[in-house]
């Protein structure tokens, strides 16, 4: 194949017109084994933000909420900084449990 019709990822890059765009340049179509991982990794960031964001709403320190919920708080740390899976039933403890908040599942 002649350069001239092969682009760079640069230059697909920048011929991008959204973000479903942007993530097929960058991380593959939707089902890729590397898609898949962002996505995974994409999820967790998102849990992490929403129970960082809760908790500081709640005035409660990791350690607070952790004690509340009957787990350690480096579990929490962990889960804040996106370092670990968590169990479905854990996640609602520490939600509905300990920050009073409540958490509606959807599978698409």
């Amino acid at each position: 194949m002649s350069t001239s019709k092969t682009k760079t990822k640069k230059q697909k890059l920048s011929e991008t017109q959204n973000f479903d765009e942007l993530l097929d340049v960058q991380y593959g179509k939707v089902g890729t084994k590397n898609r898949d991982a962002f996505e995974e990794r994409a999820q967790y960031f998102v849990i992490s933000e929403m129970l960082k964001e809760a908790r500081k709403e709640a005035n409660l320190t990791q350690e607070q909420l952790a004690e509340k919920v009957g787990i350690k708080k480096s579990y929490i740390s962990r889960l804040e900084n996106g370092k670990c899976d968590i169990q479905l039933s854990t996640l609602y403890r520490i939600f509905e449990t300990g920050l009073g908040k409540k958490i509606n599942l959807l599978i698409g």
